[in-house]
Order: C-alpha cells, then sequence, then structure tokens
C-alpha cells in the first residue's frame, strides 16, 4: 500500500442551474490538477449544479436539482470517469442524483470516479433544511479503495455534525476522509473549520474538504478549500493546504494542493493495546449497547 499521496481540492463558485458550463470547468480542473501531479481531485457538495433551493412552495418536481439530476453512471459522470482513465487519478464531485428504479427519488450525492471508470456513489444520509424539500435520505456509508488504502466518503452535514461516520471509516481503516461541502456564512463561523480540526485530531485521519465559494442563488458561501491532517505536534491538526473557512483568502475560487504522508494517520485508538488485553481503546460493543437504548424511543426509529 502506498503512503505519499499527492491531493488537489477545489473552492468552487459554481454557476447556479448551469450543468455544462459546470462540468466543463470542473473537468479543466482535473486536467490542471493532474498536471500538478495530483491523485486524488476533491470537488465541492452540488458542484455540478449548484446548491441554493428555490422557494418552498415550489413542487419537487420543478426544482432545479430535480429537474437536472443524473443518475449515476450518467452523463456527467461518464465524462468524469473518461477524464480519470485517461489520466489515471481518482475524482469526487457532488451532484443532485436521480434513483435508478424510481425517478421521482434525488439525492444529494458525490459521485467517485478512477482509473478503472465510474466506481460509484454516496448518499447524504443527513440531510439539513432546506434538502428534504427535493432529496431523500441515504443509508449506506461509502468507501472506495484505492492504492493508499480505502477512502471514506462524506457530505458536509454528515460530517460537521454527526462524527458517526469518520469514526466508522478510521475503524475501517481509512487514513483519508473526503468531505464534499456547501457550507455558508448563514451557518455561523464555528461550525465548520473548528469540526474539521476536531475530527482529523480526535480520529487522526486526513480530511480532505472541497466547499462551494461565493455567492449561489441567494446564499454567500466560505470558501475554506482545504487539505487537514495530524500534525507531528501531539494532538494538533496541520493544514497542509487551502485555510479555514472564515480566513479572508478562503473565499477565492481556487485550487489547493498539497502531497501527504498518510503514515501520520496512526489511528492509535483503534489498534490493540496491551494494557488491556490486546482489545482497542475503541469500543464498539459498548456503543451498540447506548444506541439499543436510544431506539427504544419512537423518534429515533427509522
Amino acid at each position: 500500500m502506498k503512503d505519499v499521496i499527492k491531493i488537489s481540492t477545489v473552492a468552487f463558485n459554481a454557476t447556479w442551474g448551469d450543468k455544462q458550463v459546470n462540468l466543463n470547468r470542473m473537468l479543466g480542473y482535473v486536467d490542471a490538477a493532474a498536471a500538478e501531479g495530483a491523485n486524488l481531485i476533491v470537488f465541492t457538495e452540488m458542484g455540478l449544479t449548484g446548491y441554493d433551493d428555490e422557494e418552498e412552495d415550489k413542487p419537487q418536481s420543478e426544482k432545479m436539482q430535480t429537474k437536472l439530476a443524473e443518475t449515476v453512471p450518467g452523463p456527467s459522470s461518464e465524462a468524469m470517469a473518461q477524464k480519470a482513465k485517461e489520466l489515471g487519478v481518482y475524482i469526487a464531485f457532488g451532484l443532485p442524483e436521480r434513483d435508478k428504479d424510481d425517478a421521482s427519488v434525488i439525492y444529494n450525492a458525490a459521485c467517485v470516479c478512477g482509473p478503472e471508470g465510474v466506481i460509484g456513489s454516496y448518499h447524504k444520509i443527513h440531510l439539513p433544511f432546506p434538502e428534504p424539500h427535493w432529496a431523500t435520505r441515504g443509508d449506506e456509508p461509502f468507501i472506495f479503495e484505492t492504492p493508499w488504502g480505502p477512502v471514506g466518503l462524506g457530505i458536509c452535514y454528515d460530517t460537521y455534525c454527526f462524527q458517526e461516520l469518520m469514526r466508522y471509516y478510521a475503524a475501517k481503516g481509512c487514513r483519508l476522509y473526503v468531505n464534499c461541502t456547501a457550507l455558508a456564512k448563514c451557518h455561523g463561523v464555528a461550525l465548520g473549520s473548528t469540526t474539521l480540526e476536531a475530527g482529523s485530531i480526535v480520529n487522526q485521519i486526513y480530511i480532505v474538504s472541497a466547499n462551494l465559494a461565493g455567492k449561489d442563488l441567494y446564499n454567500d458561501f466560505w470558501g475554506g478549500s482545504s487539505i487537514i491532517g495530524p500534525s507531528t505536534k501531539f494532538w494538533e491538526a496541520e493544514y497542509f493546504a487551502g485555510y479555514p473557512f472564515t480566513d479572508p483568502r478562503a473565499a477565492e475560487n481556487r485550487m489547493y494542493t498539497a502531497t501527504v504522508d498518510l503514515t501520520l494517520a496512526t489511528r492509535e485508538k483503534f489498534k490493540p493495546n496491551a494494557l488491556i488485553g490486546g482489545a482497542t481503546d475503541f469500543r464498539p460493543a459498548v456503543y451498540r449497547k447506548l444506541y439499543e437504548d436510544l431506539l427504544q424511543d419512537p423518534k429515533f426509529q427509522e
């Protein structure tokens, strides 16, 4: 398994509602990233179409996200896959995905393509306002295999407010977590960078985060795409590329690239600990009991 990987992440000012323009721009960024030697290129949540919802009383069938949604594989993912094959890279990008079996079901999704073609897609598990106006919740994690080991993927709210997903990926051996996101200034100053840094520290994992930048339909997005990982300083996180969300330089539409050494993602809490009989500090059997107790409450049942 390889340990050193070069990653590019794009702070992307999507053109709202113009899929072809956004796709062409993303393909151009992939060319540029590959020319710099990048192995993995990450784009934002809903980068293919733009993020913002329209008026709440507009029927779901008339929403921009519904109209522009595609299946995976589909036209845009196939175009990305062809580029990934041509350049020998991995690409993650956000889009509204139409369910293959029920065209009325749309997911807030992130598609992953690699040298072998379309690898698959992740459906966002946690949907904040206003996404339930057009999207259906997913219910499965998504790990894709690379020469650098398994990589886990989440989208925005999944990452900032529900640490279970990143913790699961780290316990499964992922040294790298991809966060496709659309974090707007209306979400406040603390949510994004604070939780990404904490996630990297407590899980000893690298996080590559790609955020929308600038004005969408009406929201102003932070930008702040970054590559964060474990520091050589004990229990600290390091920015290997990019900026925290609230940094004045973060809002520009630009690409950040860094080479990182994944061996720093030690994930000690998930390794056998001789002091406790060879078990791990991480205790899923205990957590299962806690969650089974919570499931007795109807409000937590699906």
